[in-house]
């Protein structure tokens, strides 16, 4: 059996009952990182084994772990932080465990982009959840395609990387488009910074430092692409600037 466990985004408090009572009974808990994991484990006393499963061994492990669960052990799968899967380790698991005949289920619990999005201040009645985007190809192709999108937006992203999403998204969305960046959740110096694109990129860029975790949360637009508003891009201003 594989069970996928939420574990806390930043306060040990924040896991469920269930979620401690799979993970003393489990036969194995795959980690993402084990140090990480270790820290929450020992914290509520929890000896159960650890394996590691991350980005860079999931495909040879995936196997191994199926080959466990067929002959009747169960495995609890947990990221640093949050669901597996989103954003982090678990779809090829779940897929092979799947196919294998494995029974696979997947508790409720923490994931940061829910908090996010409800303490955005911004309609969350519908919305999409795009996760980090690419760094390098294909970041251009994601970043236009949110230019119609009308859903309430969800993206993580690193700290230093912050400044420059904000600048890209107010270079195809518009610069009065409102925004929330969310950083630190449910840790000691959590924060949400709502405002504008153009504000929360100003403030932002003139921080030392940013740190912790980061969604940023996105209102949705018109329908209409950026060219098709009239509204000159970033490239076209900096050329009127120049003549």
């Amino acid at each position: 059996m594989l069970t996928l466990v939420p574990t806390p985004v930043g306060n040990l408090e924040d896991i469920t009952m269930r979620a401690l009572r799979v993970l003393r009974e489990a036969s194995v808990v795959a980690c993402e990182d084990t140090r990480t994991t270790g820290v929450l484990l020992t914290h509520y006393g929890i000896t159960t084994p650890r394996t590691s499963f991350h980005i860079h061994n999931e495909h040879a492990k995936a196997a191994s772990l199926v080959e466990r669960m067929e002959a009747g052990e169960h495995v609890a799968l947990v990221s640093d932080a949050g669901t597996p899967g989103i954003s982090d380790p678990g779809y090829l698991l779940v897929r092979e465990a799947i196919e294998a005949g494995v029974r696979v289920e997947a508790l409720p619990g923490p994931t940061a982009f829910v908090p996010a999005l409800v303490a955005s201040g911004l309609p969350c009645d519908r919305f999409v959840y795009e996760g980090f985007l690419p760094h390098k190809k294909g970041r251009q192709t994601r970043l236009k395609a949110l230019e119609t999108e009308t859903r309430t937006m969800v993206l993580y992203e690193s700290p230093h990387r912050l400044v420059k999403l904000l600048g890209q998204l107010r270079e195809h969305l518009e610069d009065d488009r409102p925004a929330a960046v969310c950083r630190e959740i449910s840790k000691l110096h959590e924060e949400t910074a709502r405002g504008t694109l153009a504000e929360l990129e100003a403030d932002f860029a003139a921080r030392p430092k940013v740190r912790g975790e980061i969604a940023v949360v996105v209102g949705g637009g018109s329908g209409q692409p950026k060219e098709a508003s009239g509204e000159p891009t970033r490239r076209q201003r900096r050329g009127r600037d120049r003549s």
